[in-house]
């Protein structure tokens, strides 16, 4: 059922591909209006195929989505109206200069000669290239280039944005940068779905998150309500000897600990570490343990809970379809 609320609505969302495999199993959430909405998922999980259906560069083989109001499906010339796209890979022209880039995207939406002049002035200002305008593009840092890629997807307007790991690659100065960017594009209004693999980008820039696996939307909150999901602390354990792995779960959990594997660690679940630290210490006295660490629940460790893997690439969007995607804008 489509609820009017909804600024982006994916509804049983399923879709296999050629090859048989099947990369969405009914996947369904609301994004409202304004809202900061991440997707997690490991290698595979299906992340990139919703992107891909929301963004109208393939078909859903079932399930329905509704993108400001429009139909994927029914309506995509008006979805990709209303929506940006920054994708993983640059697609900006390093021969053309930054201002040029930003004024073919404004032209090929649709915009007059002058609205587009103005637009990429003004897009430019917000971020922040307005004085490296007249630079060829393959002059930029890394930054500045993932700047003008939002700056292209910008320049029309849209109400909702969608950002592929906008901040893969980059140092930590041009990051936090890019969040501040975010988060005034929040401010004013726009939606955004984000996708990233880095937790605490999601952690700090997220109203709420959906976790995908297998297809399938296995959780589903702000950061705070899923962190809360797991409640407690967790100990983790690396042995010096990788077959002690087993010895040190044996012992703990003959204790009655609840302990699993992973990653060539030991993870202890506790109520509180410093009251379990000492007794977990002195059963493993007669191991050589490599490190030992101690973590109060976050992302990570919700990802880890639900997926039981860890957060990896995924295929990112093809640079290439998104600007024929572009093109198709004005039909």
């Amino acid at each position: 059922m489509r609820h009017e609320t909804c600024a982006v609505e994916a509804i049983d969302l399923e879709k296999t591909y050629k090859n048989g495999v099947k990369a969405l199993k009914g996947v369904s959430f609301c994004i409202q209006r304004g809202e900061i909405f991440s997707l997690l998922g490991p290698n595979g999980a299906g992340k990139t195929t919703t992107v891909k259906i929301l963004s109208t560069l393939i078909k859903p083989s079932g399930g329905t989505a509704y993108v400001g109001g429009y139909n994927v499906v029914e309506e995509s010339s008006n979805v990709r109206r209303i929506i940006g796209i920054v994708p993983q890979d640059l697609t900006a022209d390093d021969e053309m200069t930054g201002y040029d880039n930003v004024y073919v995207q404004a032209r090929l939406h649709g915009l007059s000669r002058n609205e587009a002049k103005k637009k990429t002035k003004e897009v430019l200002e917000f971020m922040g290239l307005l004085e490296a305008a007249n630079r060829k593009a393959r002059t930029y840092s890394g930054g500045m280039r993932k700047r003008l890629e939002i700056a292209m997807s910008l320049v029309h307007s849209p109400q909702i944005l969608f950002l592929d790991e906008p901040t893969l690659g980059l140092d930590v100065q041009s990051r936090r940068h890019l969040w501040d960017l975010i988060r005034k594009l929040k401010r004013e209004g726009t939606t955004i779905l984000l996708t990233t693999h880095y937790m605490e980008e999601a952690d700090t820039l997220s109203d709420r998150i959906a976790i995908i696996d297998l297809g399938k939307v296995v959780a589903l909150g702000s950061p705070e309500e899923l962190k809360a999901r797991l409640g407690g602390d967790r100990i983790y354990i690396r042995p010096a000897l990788n077959q002690d792995l087993s010895l040190i779960k044996e012992k703990l959990v003959s204790k009655g600990y609840e302990v699993s594997i992973l990653n060539g660690e030991v993870i202890v679940k506790v109520k509180k570490a410093e009251d379990s630290l000492f007794d977990i210490i002195n059963l493993l006295r007669d191991l050589k343990i490599s490190s030992l660490r101690i973590s109060k629940p976050n992302l990570e460790d919700v990802f880890l809970e639900l997926t039981g893997r860890k957060l990896r690439e995924e295929e990112p969007l093809d640079s290439f379809r998104y600007r024929i995607h572009s093109m198709r804008v004005r039909r």
